[in-house]
């Protein structure tokens, strides 16, 4: 993935701040705001990985589950038109909505 690193299945942006001359991001895909920096590559990887570790030992120390990236679950708004005619296709193919637009999505991303 291009301006991403992952760990432990989590991912981390890459951004450049020109005028500070560094190197940031953030662990995407959960809600908990956890940053990093560093001055090169190695440095923000290094931060970054530090970054997971040190989530990961403040949960434990709380008795928090740690977020993980990915649940599963997915909430969409399409609209009530296109709930109707997705749901109406569903029942005719005799499959669940859920999995109409799982196999929606599977064909949509391997194109």
């Amino acid at each position: 993935m291009k301006n991403m690193m992952e760990y432990q299945g989590y991912f981390g942006s890459v951004n450049y701040d020109d005028q500070e001359q560094i190197f940031y991001g953030k662990v995407e895909y959960i809600r908990s705001l956890i940053s990093y920096e560093g001055y090169d590559v190695k440095s923000l990887r290094e931060s970054f990985v530090e970054a997971i570790d040190d989530y990961f030992v403040v949960c434990k120390n709380q008795g928090l589950e740690p977020e993980q990236p990915f649940a599963g679950n997915l909430t969409i708004q399409p609209g009530p038109e296109l709930h109707k005619r997705a749901a109406i296709i569903a029942q005719q193919r005799g499959i669940d909505l859920d999995k109409l637009i799982q196999q929606a999505l599977e064909q949509y991303l391997k194109s």
